[in-house]
């Protein structure tokens, strides 16, 4: 099975990051993999290309069937599996909407964040703005307030949509991780950080934690003043 199964990705990425934990979660270990680089844009190439016609990472294929969105490609994975490794996905109705809800609320935290950390990059020089980054700050702090509610609501150990990890955490653990790495306060989200201290340590998260993570673990600051 995985080793019918190839996946184009990038360090640090977010949506690579989430695919490879569905692989690991599914117990799909010795899949084929190729890392590229960003900086070089080895995501252009032929090789991905032919596949992604966006020229994006994570390209992911299984024999003859191409999935390149992130969400998708985890969903897939799920669906293709079901009866194999973690069960990401509940069939109870009720905990099923709720773990589809925060997973595509995921896109909003990881946007949000985005708008603030990497503020200098997203915008040009000369369209920088003070009062357009304080914009961005204050819907992240309005982001993370509702993302602390829902872990408050569920109680000290949860997971993202209740007591079992589910797909939801495969797909927000790779946002929720830059949050520590870029310096956020503590104090501006302590549900999550606990939430991050805890998952953190799980066998897929730890076989799939970024390379440049482990052999660069000095810290950003974009997110120190938040």
């Amino acid at each position: 099975m995985a080793k019918d199964m190839m996946l184009y990705w990038g360090v640090g990425s977010p949506p690579c990051w989430r695919v490879m934990i569905a692989l690991e979660e599914k117990n799909l270990q010795g899949y084929n993999n190729k890392q590229l680089s960003f900086e070089k844009e080895e995501h252009k190439t032929k090789q991905v290309t032919d596949l992604n016609p966006r020229a994006q990472l994570p390209t992911f294929k299984h024999g003859n069937i191409i999935v390149n969105e992130s969400f998708a490609a985890c969903m897939y994975l799920e669906s293709a599996f079901k009866s194999q490794g973690t069960r990401l996905i509940p069939d109870n109705p009720t905990e099923q909407a709720l773990v589809y809800q925060r997973m595509f609320e995921t896109s909003n935290l990881q946007q949000k964040m985005y708008e603030v950390a990497f503020y200098e990059w997203l915008a040009p020089e000369g369209e920088r703005h003070e009062s357009a980054l304080k914009r961005n700050k204050d819907n992240l702090i309005a982001e993370l307030k509702l993302w602390e509610s829902y872990l408050e609501k569920m109680g000290k150990g949860s997971y993202l949509a209740g007591k079992n990890f589910s797909m939801v955490d495969v797909v927000c653990f790779p946002v929720i991780a830059y949050f520590p790495r870029l310096e956020c306060p503590k104090e501006r989200c302590p549900r999550l950080m606990e939430y991050y201290d805890m998952v953190k340590h799980r066998p897929s998260i730890k076989a799939s934690w970024p390379a440049e993570w482990l052999e660069k673990p000095e810290k950003q600051y974009t997110l120190k003043n938040l």
